[in-house]
């Protein structure tokens, strides 16, 4: 397991996971729940904002294409407000990435889907190496 070369649990990190695909979803808050991670979950950019209001994740992963609200529209939601734009945003998606460049401004990171767990946990790795 990946894991084992990181001590995922130095540290407790709340992320934020936005994906319209339940069966995704629940794999990722199962996968991130067993790396010591909180997990929250929004099934849309809509559901996802109103999340942003009460709490502030540490991490969004987001899908792209949702219905309601997409990740171009969340990430530019989120660069509008102070408070949330600092929160480093992985897109998830099958897309090619100049394609949601070009979509949406700013986001740290982009995982094409399929995508496999090492994948997810190295972006990660880079965005809190504080913790590695």
């Amino acid at each position: 397991m990946y894991g084992s070369q990181v001590d995922w649990r130095i540290a407790v990190r709340t992320v934020l996971i936005v994906e319209d695909e339940w069966a995704i979803a629940d794999w990722l808050e199962v996968l991130l729940s067993e790396y010591a991670f909180n997990v929250l979950v929004a099934g849309n950019g809509r559901e996802a904002l109103d999340i942003l209001h009460r709490d502030t994740p540490d991490l969004v992963l987001t899908d792209f294409m949702m219905p309601f609200l997409d990740g171009a529209g969340l990430i530019a939601a989120m660069g509008q407000d102070e408070r949330l734009r600092s929160i480093p945003v992985v897109v998830m998606t099958s897309l090619l990435e100049h394609v949601v460049r070009d979509r949406a401004g700013h986001f740290r990171a982009y995982l094409r889907k399929p995508f496999r767990e090492a994948d997810l946990m190295k972006i990660i790795g880079e965005i809190f190496p504080d913790e590695a």
